[in-house]
C-alpha cells in the first residue's frame, strides 16, 4: 500500500520517470521550493545532486533554516509504493495573507501516470496527522473553482467548504480525530 514518507535516495530513478510526465507548470512540485528553486531535471539525475536536493527539501521543514521572508517552513512528505514514486505532498507550517487567500496548509500533486486511482485522496488523508502535530487544526485545502477531482479529494477527506476566492474554493479540514 503507498504512503507517505520522507524524500529519500530510495525514489531516484522512479522520481526522475515521473519529473518528466508532468507539464511545465507542474514541475515547481519537484524540487525544494524556497531554498533553491532552481533544480533541473538534469542536475537531479546525478545521485549527489539529487542527494543534495533532498537535503534542501528536509530543511525546509527545520524551524532553524533560514527561508526567504516570503516563503513558510513546510514539510514536504512524498508518496511511494516500493521504490515507485507517485506523488508529493507539502504541508506548510503557518500562512501568510497570501497563503491564506490562495494557497492553504496543504497542497499536492500526483504523477500523470498514477492519477486516477485515489492516491490523491489517500495522501491527503494520510497528511492529516502530520499536520495535526504541527500544531494545524483545521487544515486549509484550496484547489481552482473548476478543478472537479480535487475538490471530490478534498470533501473526501472531511472537507468543508468555507467560500470561493479568486477562482479558488477554500476548504477546512480538520486533522485530529475525535
Amino acid at each position: 500500500m503507498p504512503t507517505l514518507v520522507e524524500p529519500s535516495l530510495a525514489v531516484h530513478r522512479s522520481f526522475l520517470e515521473a519529473w518528466g510526465e508532468l507539464e511545465p507548470h507542474e514541475e515547481r512540485w519537484m524540487g525544494a521550493g524556497g531554498l533553491n528553486d532552481q533544480w533541473t531535471r538534469a542536475e537531479a539525475e546525478d545521485p549527489e545532486q539529487f542527494a543534495q536536493l533532498i537535503d534542501a527539501i528536509l530543511a525546509e521543514a527545520d524551524e532553524e533554516t533560514e527561508m526567504p521572508s516570503e516563503l513558510v517552513h513546510q514539510t514536504v512528505l512524498w508518496f511511494v509504493e516500493a521504490d515507485q514514486w507517485l506523488g508529493r505532498l507539502s504541508i506548510r507550517h503557518r500562512l501568510t495573507p497570501a497563503l491564506l487567500e490562495l494557497g492553504g496548509h496543504i497542497g499536492y500533486v500526483v504523477r500523470p501516470s498514477a492519477r486516477r486511482k485515489g492516491y490523491a485522496t489517500q495522501m491527503l488523508v494520510q497528511s492529516l496527522p502530520f499536520a495535526a502535530r504541527l500544531g494545524i487544526d483545521p487544515a486549509l485545502v484550496t484547489c481552482d473553482s473548476d478543478n472537479e477531482p480535487s475538490r471530490k479529494v478534498i470533501q473526501a477527506a472531511g472537507g468543508e467548504l468555507e467560500d470561493e476566492r479568486h477562482g479558488k474554493l477554500r476548504f477546512w479540514v480538520p486533522t485530529r480525530v475525535s
